[in-house]
């Protein structure tokens, strides 16, 4: 496999940290408090049916077994938890709404005792009619998946979904729709009437996916003297501690989560997963308990929302985009976890990066009986995008155009505003396509096909990041983030920035990450971290920098005005340099103490206008169809991250092939099956990942680094782009190599084989 990388734009500001990594080891320690319990779940068995009586006498006869904790001795709890809508049974509640719901847990001295335990409980069932999917569930006579009412939360990042409901709304009857989205602008009815060519595709079907982190969800938790401390797999600890202190009705202050390096999360671990069962088993029993899923209960945790996606698209006779109208149904399963911002999300990102005049987009989520969906890499931006970039392949098909005349007439240019009234793009989009097309041109081979796609993602969550650095009486600097590491690079990216901003060796930089007893960081996710909290821990370099400037100013009896700030330290007038530590010492009188540096960041100032950053996607296959099998063989991957300025370059290139790579997956092998109530292949050996010899053989990662992001130096986030538009460049390329259109990814072999003769893509 060869391999090349380009880069445009040229790294400054201390060119060698920003070609380093932190070579902080990583190690897996067993934070198990002793004396801690072990808890095992226990799973339904039906998709969809009310609980008639669950019999525990027989579990707690076994040998080991501590307690079964079940819905009704939770009653004096809030037993429910989401952090936009907490719609979500800690443990189920009166029914069961899919097929592996916690029923109940049961703690024990042992594992093995809890897993003994666990087979001992006893769970009868009347059954109701299970909605496997959103055309069941939108059915005129669909039974309720939910019944009540649940008031959405109001913080302000939510606003689009966090309006009270009305009277009227509250009394009104009830569906199964969790969530629904509409936007627009312009007169979409006029444009479709005067157009020249009017393109219509759909349903476009984009799968359930499991994100398949290597570590599976896990926590442990220790409820004492009315105090919470939990060490989980979170990547957002503030939000999963929000959730908690709801739950046992405590202080934030009282409830402390940590998460250590994690062994990845892909949105997966977004949000409060396991944490609520392990800590009301903690409750119930007055010790530490620690549950630990295997994969199979992973995959019925979370998964990645499935989509079927209509899309219209109106042109011009020059092939400009003059209107388009798309309708997204998303599966979200039985709760709605993140599944509402996931479909505000898509629908703002259908359409793409170009220039529509006219739009009219409808999105809904849907509950079913289904394992519940959550946060996924790329966050509603790969669903929309199959469809959308699809339908404009069409469209250029039927106007004499290749895939990147088409765009290059309708891709906005840097500051032009995809989403009225928000942020204008932060990118050269053109400049991107020049270097892609140069790629998979220069390297195309007369038996392959060429497919690219491109989005926008508007990313960086809400733009809430608080940062410390303390500086130390050796000189030494310590960082402390609420961000999470999970191996995206973010603990070498804040080390290189606080470097830099000192002026102090990289390897004096240590950082403290991911605990809610230290600064405040609203999510991980989002590519948000190295922009936003970058942002805040360059706030508080400056700030620790000036407290020393004080500090010296008063150590040598000078104006602060004679006192200039360097790297490392300080200068007193003409003196010679004076480090950080000799001031911290000299100021506190002894060799101690130290001087720590705040720095805030909210909607203010850069990061007023909404969204704090644009990530665009824009990448490009070159593959073959094997006739006879229909085994598809990618032969190139060209990617391209325009990320304003490459901190830690290879950091971005490995995060570009990353991403790209799983979304090779869910183009080409991975989906969540569902028999009836059950999934068909809830392990790791039927769920299909992409393996070594999958990769293409050849790669061309490149960077655009052009300094036009809002965050240090330059910079914007990275990290899912590249995923969001490769199931729609393998749709368009398989499009071309066989002139049928597809309507649903993976594309196995098996749906290459039946497209190309003329066959349903999924057979009885």
């Amino acid at each position: 496999m060869s391999e090349q990388r380009s880069h445009v734009g040229s790294p400054v500001l201390r060119r060698d940290l920003f070609a380093k990594v932190t070579g902080s080891a990583k190690y897996t320690v067993d934070i198990t408090p002793s004396g801690t319990l072990h808890a095992k779940v226990v799973r339904s068995s039906h998709a969809h049916a009310r609980i008639t009586r669950i019999n525990r006498e027989q579990a707690l006869r076994t040998p080991g077994v501590v307690a079964v904790v079940i819905a009704e001795d939770l009653k004096d709890l809030f037993s429910r938890f989401g952090h936009i809508v907490p719609d979500h049974c800690i443990l189920a509640t009166g029914k069961v709404r899919y097929y592996g719901e916690p029923v109940a847990l049961v703690v024990a001295e042992t594992l093995f005792a809890a897993e003994d335990g666990a087979a001992a409980v006893e769970v009868e069932y009347e059954d109701l009619v299970a909605l496997m999917n959103p055309a069941e569930a939108l059915a005129q006579d669909a039974p309720l998946i939910h019944e009540e009412f649940y008031r959405a939360a109001t913080d302000e990042s939510f606003a689009a979904m966090a309006a009270a409901p009305t009277p009227e709304e509250e009394a009104g009857e009830r569906d199964n729709v969790a969530h629904t989205v509409e936007i627009g602008w312009g007169d979409v009815d006029a444009a479709f009437a005067d157009a020249h060519l009017v393109v219509e595709d759909g349903p476009v079907h984009y799968p359930m996916l499991y994100a398949y982190a290597m570590e599976p969800y896990n926590a442990v938790a220790d409820f004492h003297d009315g105090q919470l401390s939990v060490v989980s797999t979170a990547q957002h600890p503030f939000m999963v501690r929000t959730d908690l202190a709801r739950i046992f009705d405590l202080p934030l202050s009282r409830v402390r989560v940590e998460a250590p390096y994690l062994g990845g999360g892909y949105g997966s671990k977004s949000y409060t997963k396991v944490e609520p069962l392990a800590a009301v088993g903690s409750w119930a029993t007055g010790r530490p308990v620690k549950l630990v899923l295997d994969v199979e209960e992973a995959i019925y945790t979370t998964r990645a929302d499935s989509a079927d996606v209509t899309v219209r698209s109106a042109f011009d006779a020059d092939g400009t985009i003059i209107a388009r109208e798309f309708d997204l149904v998303l599966d979200s399963g039985a709760y709605a976890d993140n599944s509402p911002l996931v479909l505000a999300k898509a629908v703002n990102r259908c359409f793409g990066p170009y220039r529509v005049p006219n739009v009219r987009a409808r999105g809904r989520s849907v509950y079913t009986n289904t394992s519940p969906a959550s946060s996924y890499r790329g966050f509603g931006a790969p669903q929309g995008a199959l469809a959308g970039e699809l339908n404009l392949e069409r469209a250029a098909r039927e106007l004499g155009l290749d895939s990147f005349e088409i765009r290059r007439r309708n891709l906005v240019r840097p500051g032009e505003e995809i989403l009225p009234g928000k942020r204008g793009i932060d990118a050269d989009l053109l400049a991107d396509l020049e270097m892609l097309s140069d790629s998979l041109n220069s390297h195309a081979s007369a038996d392959s096909a060429i497919g690219i796609g491109f989005t926008a993602s508007d990313a960086g969550a809400f733009p809430v990041s608080t940062a410390q650095v303390r500086l130390q009486v050796d000189g030494s600097v310590l960082v402390l983030s609420g961000s999470t590491e999970m191996g995206q690079g973010s603990e070498s990216a804040l080390a290189q920035i606080a470097a830099h901003e000192l002026g102090v060796p990289l390897e004096s930089v240590s950082i403290a990450q991911s605990d809610t007893i230290g600064p405040y960081e609203r999510t991980t996710g989002a590519s948000r971290t190295t922009t936003l909290a970058g942002l805040a821990l360059q706030r508080a370099c400056t700030d620790a920098k000036q407290k020393v400037a004080e500090m010296a100013a008063e150590v040598f009896g000078v104006p602060a005005t004679d006192i200039e700030s360097i790297e490392g330290g300080v200068r007193v007038g003409d003196k010679s340099p004076v480090g950080f530590g000799e001031v911290i010492s000299r100021w506190f009188g002894a060799a101690a103490g130290e001087v720590t540096g705040v720095g805030l960041l909210r909607r203010d100032g850069v990061t007023k206008k909404m969204p704090p950053f644009w990530e665009v996607g824009v990448v490009g296959v070159d593959l073959a169809i094997d006739p006879d099998t229909g085994v598809i063989r990618v032969q190139q991957l060209a990617t391209v991250a325009d990320v304003g300025f490459a901190i830690n370059p290879r950091a971005v290139e490995g995060q570009d092939l990353g991403a790209a790579t799983q979304g090779l997956g869910g183009a080409l092998f991975e989906e969540l099956v569902y028999d009836g109530p059950q999934l068909t292949n809830p392990n790791i050996v039927e769920y299909r990942v992409p393996r070594m010899q999958d990769l293409p053989e050849r790669i061309d990662t490149m960077i655009a680094a052009r300094g036009d992001g809002v965050g240090p130096y330059g910079a914007k986030g990275a990290g899912e782009g590249t995923l969001n538009p490769i199931a729609a460049a393998v749709a368009g390329a398989v499009a071309k190599a066989t002139g049928k259109w597809p309507t649903r990814v993976p594309l196995t072999p098996e749906r290459v084989w039946r497209l190309m003769n003329d066959l349903p893509e999924d057979g009885d």
